[in-house]
């Protein structure tokens, strides 16, 4: 399409007097934003997706935080021999779905029994405190601070991988005298 000369001074006329601006800045190409690896980030996405919904073996998941507590005069290969299973463990209770208090009433009540049948080795299932939250295993550091105060106990020490890991101890408890 071309522009007559009729349409020519017409825009002239509408516009005005025009004059040039002088530029310092040079014309050119923006610089181009960084390249993204968007592949990347798509797998990415789908692991995040695949771990928030994916079934979680809690039993495969160890904390890594031992509990082990040998009561002072006693050797150190008490507690090394109780952490391999070397005692039959004789009794054993599982304090999930309790809450603290629970907990609490339950030891006692439990290491009571132990005491009066004349038991020497029992196990307490306390949980890993994978579903504590950010105070972490409540049930486990209860358990921790009951045994180490009562006179009964001779040492304490997290069970093996096979019998609980580090969601149970093993309870070492003095002879009847």
């Amino acid at each position: 399409m071309s522009i007559d000369d009729e349409d020519r001074d017409l825009f002239r006329s509408s516009v005005g007097t025009v004059r040039r601006i002088s530029a310092k800045r040079v014309q050119g190409d923006r610089p181009r934003p960084a390249a993204r690896p968007r592949q990347r980030e798509l797998d990415e996405a789908a692991v995040l997706e695949e771990l928030a919904h994916a079934p979680i073996d809690f039993e495969a998941v160890e904390t890594g935080e031992e509990l082990s507590w040998l009561r002072p005069g006693m050797q150190r290969r008490v507690l090394t021999r109780l952490r391999r299973g070397h005692w039959r463990v004789q009794d054993e209770i599982d304090l999930h779905q309790m809450n603290v208090e629970a907990a609490a009433g339950s030891i006692r009540a439990f290491m009571t029994a132990a005491a009066r049948d004349g038991l020497s080795c029992v196990k307490i299932i306390h949980g890993k405190g994978l579903r504590s939250g950010p105070d972490g295993p409540r049930l486990k550091r209860l358990t921790a601070r009951l045994l180490s105060r009562m006179d009964r106990v001779c040492a304490f020490a997290s069970a093996p991988r096979h019998d609980g890991g580090t969601g149970a101890v093993y309870v070492l408890l003095k002879a009847r005298t």
